[in-house]
């Protein structure tokens, strides 16, 4: 039989804004309980940031520090002031009722407030090389946010592709000039879906070039990324491109999918807050961090929503004490 708890908070997800929520909540002596998923969409727990090799644009490292050390600095930090933490991933919530419910395979936690911190996965193309381990370039050439890697020294003064046509696209490969000899940005139509202001942007750039029609069809180095194989989908054409970086900008998607639209969330399935607040559409049910956050993304401006989230999930106790 499943074990049931019982908490004042309970936090789903163990990135930057579950932990900074729960080191909050903690302190408040709320005495949090985090359910940080195990392979939850397939990443690890601590989510995105895990991902990532070095770190170098949180405050207080200077030297910069791997993104799974972060991750474990982080929980750490939860431990410490009394989180209770289970590697395990939550299958159902329960917000029609009060106490709220959450639930895993191996328990029940009852819970009178809930924070939904469980982060958004950026889609990734699988083509040769794109993958991780032997004959794979992830993340040794090869990321999924530029704003986050595009500073780091092996791509500095080195040709770089950008894979996407939308806003994030245009956005992430402007980013990249600042660094790179070249961007390419590879599309697989012939017309953009960006907005006509961030495509301005972008073909108004001399650092910038568009190839259209086009596909990635293989990445390949040696210990590093070195070009990649580019397919012209009208000709069936395909040439070598060097390229000491690849970035996928093809969005992301928000995991909320457990949720079962028991939350008021956007088309995209991002979770709806109001404005100002980690809010959502039921009372006494916080989101913070990326599955909220379609925008900016990072690590950061995550763990400032874990902070609010924390405080609001405070203040909602008070005031319920004090009916």
């Amino acid at each position: 039989m499943a074990e049931e708890l019982r908490t004042k908070v309970c936090i789903i997800g163990s990135g930057p804004a579950g932990h900074t929520a729960a080191i909050y909540a903690a302190r408040a002596e709320l005495k949090p309980i985090m359910f940080e998923g195990f392979l939850a969409n397939d990443v690890a727990a601590g989510g995105q940031l895990t991902t990532t090799t070095d770190v170098e644009n949180f405050p207080g490292f200077p030297e910069g520090v791997l993104g799974a050390e972060i991750c474990e600095r982080f929980r750490k930090q939860s431990e410490r002031f009394g989180t209770q933490i289970f590697t395990e991933t939550v299958t159902k919530v329960d917000t029609t009722a009060r106490p709220f419910k959450v639930q895993s395979k191996d328990r029940t936690v009852v819970a009178d407030t809930i924070i939904i911190a469980t982060g958004a996965v950026a889609k990734r193309l699988h083509f040769p090389g794109s993958g991780e381990g032997e004959g794979g370039f992830w993340q040794r050439g090869i990321s999924a946010c530029a704003v986050c890697d595009g500073a780091a020294p092996i791509f500095r003064n080195k040709p770089l592709v950008v894979i996407g046509g939308g806003d994030s696209a245009m956005e992430e490969a402007t980013f990249l000039t600042k660094y790179a000899s070249k961007v390419y940005i590879v599309h697989r139509r012939d017309e953009l879906r960006a907005s006509k202001i961030m495509q301005h942007r972008a073909m108004s750039n001399p650092k910038i070039e568009f190839l259209y029609s086009s596909e990635v069809v293989e990445a390949k180095g040696d210990d590093l990324l070195r070009s990649v194989m580019v397919k012209d989908k009208k000709t069936g054409e395909t040439r070598e491109v060097e390229a000491n970086g690849l970035f996928f900008a093809i969005g992301h998607k928000p995991a909320s999918d457990f949720l079962e639209g028991q939350l008021e969330t956007d088309t995209d399935g991002y979770i709806v807050t109001k404005p100002g607040t980690t809010q959502t559409s039921v009372e006494g049910v916080f989101a913070a961090g990326d599955v909220q956050d379609k925008k900016w993304r990072q690590a950061v401006t995550a763990a400032g929503t874990g902070c609010m989230a924390a405080l609001e999930a405070e203040h909602y106790l008070a005031a319920m004490n004090d009916q």
